[in-house]
């Protein structure tokens, strides 16, 4: 038999890694990040500085923020930043807890293939152990309602514990839970929250204590002229998304104007076209009008004589807030324009704040589009306020939606962990082993907050596998006081949907990354060198000659 010749598959360059390196590999890269955000877990976190390479810096310890700034190129290590980012878009919080979750999990994992356990069979073991803890953590959630603000404000104060807005936590939980409870609905006897309908505005200046909750929507906006009133009570309010301005033909059209008196009657016609504009938001009765597009000069003359306060080029989702806080209708054509399209405030007015002018819109009639304003000494504690906040709204939106609750400190982990441990009993096969692997990871969040408080952590787990097979529900640790005990008694109380979400999309990322054995990565195409001295030494398309190294 004719000898075969070398075949070339992957071009040159190109890097590929098999087997257990490759699984060894992945689950470092992914591990690496989980240990970096690791730190920032509880009350007693600490917080991160990432410095961008223009020298932006981002001071932070919630774990979105931390993992998408750090701008990681490893695959696998992509895949933990997805965890994270799911973890945010559908909660809000609880993100540091997914990624710390998903790197426990691998950790475990790599003990079990050293062992000879083959990957699938781990991630069979897995699937399994997370849809019994979805079961374990149904049976074990107390109830909530949206009448149950005591509990709402604890879940907010427990979402912001630990961060930079901890300081006002009482002030900042308190306009939290309100604002959510005012933009929920109920459909078919379920709660609707759109977050959408929270805007979440930060001013640097001040002090945290002094931020706010508006019952109504600010924009970041002036009025157009300076002759227009600053502050106008029982606002009447007309949302236009047209231009207050004299139409241009839409075709090319040429007019000619052959004397004075022809000029002087179309300068007369624009300015009419302009009044009658004007005109006719005064006999819709409005006295502040708030327009998506531009408003011609002159008719800003002719709003300001009539005592109306206008800003102009307003956002497509402030004028939607705006029509769902004031009962405004968005109008798209002045001719249409009625009385019953007016929308109600009882204040608008532009107050300076931070050395720019913005729009208050106050005290809407049940106003179901809110606004915070997030204050703070300097750009970096703003930044960090309103993460906090967009935290503890995201845990009560979840909360009220799913309408359960568990207590924090890794009690309900704990929990999960030793039902498991039962249920791996009833599984039999290798598949059990990695069920209990996956019991050993929950526990890392307990050891974590152990850790951060000074406590020995083996003790720690010790002590609270007892209580919990005494029956402690609730126990965990106490990260303040540096001892265990019951979470629920002090108000340390998370949405069921944080506990739920995080297991699932860090068992899925553990999952999949486990089941890659191969990794081929393709060369980046080579740069031509360029010759000694840069262009310079090319000496026209002579210096081209070097093209055949390509």
């Amino acid at each position: 038999m004719a000898q075969q010749g070398q075949i070339i598959v992957l071009p040159e360059g190109a890097l590929r890694t098999t087997g257990r390196d490759a699984q060894r590999n992945n689950i470092l890269a992914a591990r690496v990040i989980a240990e970096a955000v690791r730190s920032t877990l509880g009350p007693r976190g600490m917080d991160k500085m990432l410095v961008s390479d223009i020298g932006d810096i981002v001071i932070t310890n919630d774990g979105a923020t931390i993992v998408e700034e750090m701008n990681v190129e490893h695959p696998a290590a992509k895949m933990v930043v997805e965890v994270a980012k799911t973890q945010d878009e559908e909660v809000g919080d609880g993100t540091t807890t997914a990624v710390v979750l998903v790197g426990e999990l691998l950790t475990n994992a790599e003990k079990l293939l050293d062992q000879g356990i083959h990957p699938t069979i781990i991630a069979r073991g897995y699937r399994l152990a997370a849809t019994k803890a979805e079961e374990i953590l149904q049976a074990t959630a107390k109830t909530i309602d949206i009448k149950d603000v005591k509990t709402l404000k604890q879940i907010a104060e427990t979402a912001m514990t630990g961060k930079g807005a901890e300081s006002a936590k009482d002030a900042l939980s308190d306009i939290t839970v309100k604002a959510v409870r005012q933009i929920a609905e109920i459909e078919n006897d379920k709660i609707v929250i759109d977050l959408d309908n929270i805007k979440v505005e930060k001013k640097e200046g001040g002090d945290i204590t002094d931020s706010e909750l508006i019952q109504g929507v600010i924009i970041d906006k002036e009025r157009v002229h300076s002759g227009m009133p600053k502050k106008v009570e029982n606002a009447k309010i007309i949302l236009l998304d047209v231009a207050i301005e004299v139409k241009e033909t839409e075709t090319d059209a040429e007019i000619s104007i052959t004397s004075p008196d022809q000029l002087q009657a179309f300068v007369a016609q624009e300015e009419k076209m302009l009044k009658d504009m004007v005109d006719k938001i005064v006999a819709a009765g409005g006295n502040v009008l708030i327009c998506q597009k531009g408003i011609d000069d002159l008719a800003q003359h002719y709003l300001s004589k009539a005592g109306i306060l206008a800003v102009r080029r307003v956002k497509k989702s402030d004028m939607e807030k705006l029509s769902k806080a004031t009962g405004a209708a968005i109008v798209t054509n002045i001719k249409a324009l009625s009385k019953t399209d007016v929308g109600y405030a009882k204040v608008v007015d532009e107050v300076k704040i931070g050395g720019d002018e913005m729009l208050f819109i106050r005290d809407c009639k049940n106003p179901k589009s809110v606004s915070l304003l997030i204050r703070g000494g300097t750009e970096h504690v703003v930044d960090e306020a309103e993460r906090a906040v967009k935290d503890a709204i995201g845990g009560v939106a979840a909360a009220l939606q799913i309408g359960k609750v568990v207590a924090g400190g890794g009690a309900t982990e704990m929990e999960v962990a030793r039902q498991l441990r039962k249920y791996a009993e009833t599984v039999g096969g290798r598949e059990q082993l990695a069920v209990d692997a996956f019991a050993d990871s929950l526990e890392i969040i307990p050891r974590t907050l152990a850790e951060s408080s000074g406590m020995d952590a083996i003790d720690t787990l010790v002590k609270l596998r007892a209580e919990h097979e005494k029956g402690g529900l609730d126990i965990g640790v106490k990260v303040m006081e540096g001892k265990t005990g019951d979470l629920w008694k002090i108000g340390v109380i998370e949405p069921l949907k944080i506990k739920t979400q995080a297991i699932k999309s860090a068992s899925e990322a553990a999952e999949m990354i486990l089941r890659i054995d191969d990794v081929i990565a393709s060369s980046k195409p080579k740069m031509p060198a360029m010759p000694p001295g840069g262009m310079g030494d090319m000496g026209g398309m002579g210096g081209m000659g070097g093209m055949g190294d390509f």
